[in-house]
């Protein structure tokens, strides 16, 4: 996380199937609320948490850099779909998210 916070060139970071659970997800979120340059993030599969998952999209919300998402396999249900769709029928920018392998259920 502290690298990111700091790095002023990466646009593009794919941290798919790394394990990075939920602390790593956390130290994300944080390092994002102060980078400005990261447009592309890719969490998927690391099998985070629903509340881990919904706290990157919360800073981003904030934040609004972010053109594409990917949050596959992070055992999001109906309530966090929810608040994703706020998310992104509010996001000016965000052109693609991955929302594959979760549990949005009816």
């Amino acid at each position: 996380g502290g690298a990111l916070a700091v790095n002023g060139v990466l646009t593009n970071l794919v941290l798919m199937s790394n394990n990075i659970g939920d602390e790593g997800a956390a130290a994300l979120a944080s390092a994002l609320r102060v980078n400005g340059v990261l447009t592309s993030l890719d969490v998927g599969s690391n099998r985070l948490t629903e509340e881990a998952a919904l706290g990157i999209v919360r800073v981003e919300r904030q934040r609004k850099k972010l053109t594409s998402l990917g949050l596959d396999s992070c055992s999001i249900g109906p309530t966090g779909a929810a608040e994703i769709a706020e998310y992104v029928s509010g996001s000016a920018v965000l052109k693609n998210i991955d929302l594959s392998y979760n549990n949005f259920g009816r």
